[in-house]
């Protein structure tokens, strides 16, 4: 289970830093961003691309319930805080991505590049939210994988640089998603409204958005909720036995 567990956290935290490593290059220009995005729909909207990242997120994603099921007690440390905080809002980012792009190539064909997903983004009022989403699935991964590897002496010895990549990443894709914002809006007199194909089924893909979210804090609460009404059963018997003994 901990080998899975890190595996497909792995995974996981590669997609986050190609998103992250892609935005940051709108820090250049929105044509050099424009060729990354290529580049990474062709691996993730691939056959193998597919299986992995959505294989990788539905089995981390059940491993956590299966964590979060089975924790006895809560009394955990800061750092275990912090993890699990930004681990859970990691499937938040991954449903709005799902619906913005796959969903919405698959069901109705649309074809994202940055200047459609700035636009977008403006338009909706959601500039904000994207790096937001991001950086903590990005905390959540890089604290677990050092977690798992710092027993190792190379790790350690690497722990300023790690530490660098962990808090410059997100800032430089922050920076690299407001040039392009302003590059969009700079290029044009009027902000055009967002593509159309998107605005013919905004109300279905809002719709799969919010049933998609409601469906994972539903199976977030169910796995506490039991997890806490077997520790409570489990006390039960064990004072029971403990009274007959």
């Amino acid at each position: 289970m901990r080998r899975l567990q890190l595996g497909s956290g792995v995974v996981l935290l590669i997609y986050l830093f190609l998103h992250l490593a892609n935005h940051a290059l709108g820090i250049w220009s929105l044509d050099l961003a424009g060729r990354g995005l290529v580049l990474a729909l062709r691996l993730w909207h691939s056959v193998p691309g597919t299986i992995l990242l959505y294989g990788s997120a539905s089995l981390h994603f059940a491993l956590a319930l299966r964590t979060v099921y089975g924790r006895h007690h809560w009394t955990l440390p800061a750092t275990e805080w912090i993890r699990l905080w930004a681990g859970l809002s990691l499937p938040l980012l991954l449903i709005r991505h799902a619906v913005a792009t796959r969903l919405a190539t698959s069901l109705y064909g649309f074809e994202p590049n940055y200047e459609r997903v700035v636009i977008l983004l403006i338009t909706s009022g959601t500039q904000g939210l994207q790096v937001a989403l991001l950086a903590p699935g990005w905390v959540h991964g890089c604290l677990g994988l050092w977690i798992r590897l710092r027993h190792h002496a190379m790790v350690r010895r690497a722990k300023p640089a790690l530490l660098a990549l962990l808090v410059l990443l997100p800032l430089a894709s922050a920076a690299g998603l407001v040039r392009m914002t302003r590059a969009v809006m700079a290029s044009r007199a009027v902000l055009p409204a967002p593509d159309p194909k998107l605005a013919a089924h905004q109300i279905a893909l809002d719709a799969w958005r919010h049933n998609l979210v409601i469906l994972y804090l539903l199976l977030i609460t169910s796995a506490f909720v039991a997890g806490q009404l077997r520790n409570r059963l489990a006390r039960r018997r064990s004072q029971k036995a403990s009274l007959n003994a």
